[in-house]
Order: C-alpha cells, then sequence, then structure tokens
C-alpha cells in the first residue's frame, strides 16, 4: 500500500480528479476500493496525488507538455524509460516499455535500454540520448561535452531543451514514486541483513579473515 492516505470517489469533489477517475477506472468505480489501470498498474498514484488538487492539476499540465513538444516521441520515450530504470523505479520503467512499444520500438529494442552501454541496437543520436539521460539522473546534470556535442550534432537547440525537461520530469516522478510506495514501486528494500548462523555470537569477522 502506498506510504499516504488515498482519496476514494465519495471523498473526490475536484472536477478533474474526478475525470481522471472517470477517465482511468470507470465511471461510478471508486478506484481505491477497487484498484486496477488498462495498463495493469493499481492506479494508486492518481488516488494519491488527489490529496492535493492543485499538485494533482500541476503534474496532469506536465502531462499535457507532450502535445506541444517538436522532439521524437521515440526519443523522448527512451530518455523516460532509461530514468525509470537509472532511478530504480519499476512503475516509471514499466509504464514507458510500454510506451516505447506503442510508439513501434521493437521489443529486443526496448528490453536493451537497461543495458544500452554494450548494446548495438541503438544508432548514434540515440546513444547521446541515453548517455545523457544517465548524467543527467545518475551524474545530477554533470554532462560531458562529448556527449552534448554529440546531442547538438543531430538536435537543435529546442529539442535538447526539451529532452532535458520530459527526462528531469520522469526521474523525479521516479523518485517520488519510490518515497511514497506509489505503483508498483511499492516494495520493500532489497537491502537487507542477512543474519548470521545460528550460535555465530558477537565474533569479530576481522579475525576469521587475519587469523587474529
Amino acid at each position: 500500500m502506498p506510504r499516504l492516505r488515498q482519496v476514494s470517489r465519495a471523498e473526490a469533489t475536484d472536477k478533474l480528479v474526478l475525470f481522471f477517475y472517470d477517465r482511468l477506472f470507470g465511471e461510478d468505480r471508486d478506484p481505491v476500493a477497487e484498484p486496477g489501470t488498462a495498463t495493469g498498474s493499481p492506479g494508486d498514484w492518481w488516488t494519491v496525488f488527489a490529496l492535493d488538487p492543485a499538485i494533482f492539476k500541476h503534474c496532469v499540465q506536465g502531462f499535457n507538455v507532450y502535445r506541444n513538444v517538436k522532439l521524437d516521441p521515440v526519443l523522448r520515450e527512451l530518455g523516460q524509460t532509461r530514468a525509470g530504470w537509472a532511478r530504480g523505479s519499476q512503475f516509471v520503467f514499466s509504464q514507458h516499455c510500454k510506451q516505447m512499444r506503442a510508439l513501434g520500438v521493437p521489443d529486443e529494442k526496448v528490453q536493451a535500454v537497461a543495458h544500452w552501454e554494450v548494446s548495438d541496437l541503438f544508432d548514434e543520436l540515440e546513444r547521446a540520448v541515453l548517455a545523457y539521460t544517465d548524467a543527467l539522473v545518475l551524474g545530477g546534470g554533470r554532462v560531458h561535452d562529448e556527449v552534448f556535442n554529440t546531442l547538438k550534432k543531430h538536435l537543435p537547440d529546442e529539442q535538447i531543451l526539451e529532452l532535458t525537461y520530459t527526462t528531469c520530469l520522469y526521474e523525479m516522478h521516479a523518485t517520488m514514486s519510490r518515497a511514497l510506495r506509489t505503483e508498483f514501486d511499492d516494495r520493500d528494500d532489497p537491502i537487507v541483513e542477512v543474519p548470521a548462523p545460528e550460535g555465530y555470537g558477537a565474533r569479530d569477522i576481522a579475525d576469521d579473515i587475519t587469523g587474529g
């Protein structure tokens, strides 16, 4: 379950929230009592963000930027899919893998986003987009000149700005989804202590290694 309370249909009063409840879950259906969207996700991103209609509206308006950007949608989705993988968001990665397939990208290429560095399926521009995404997400915006120069070789400045914005937008959503444990990011942290065998006690491991 998400870490924050979800807003039921009966509680929702904002018209925009109700519009998306109808559109994504079906009219009169309570997405809290009956979760699930057409993509297979629980849909609790929507019910959690409905807690604050102002934030909900801002997010939805952010999604609408797609209508006006000139950037090739495949390049946009490459950035967003890789951002989900690099940030460790199973939700963002999964949803944008689906979107890449909807744009006609072969499954083999979609799967290769996770290991693009050693894949020969991407052309020079696509590799630059993926490298740029890693620099944004993993490098905190520290981008090598050679990566940026390759982008500029293929894209006008306006489209590089669009790529930067949409990639960082979904890096934010990936981070928030993990923090709030929404959708497919409702997972326990895999890094936990593996206990020592019974009877091990409180021995100093260094003594075992060094013979002390």
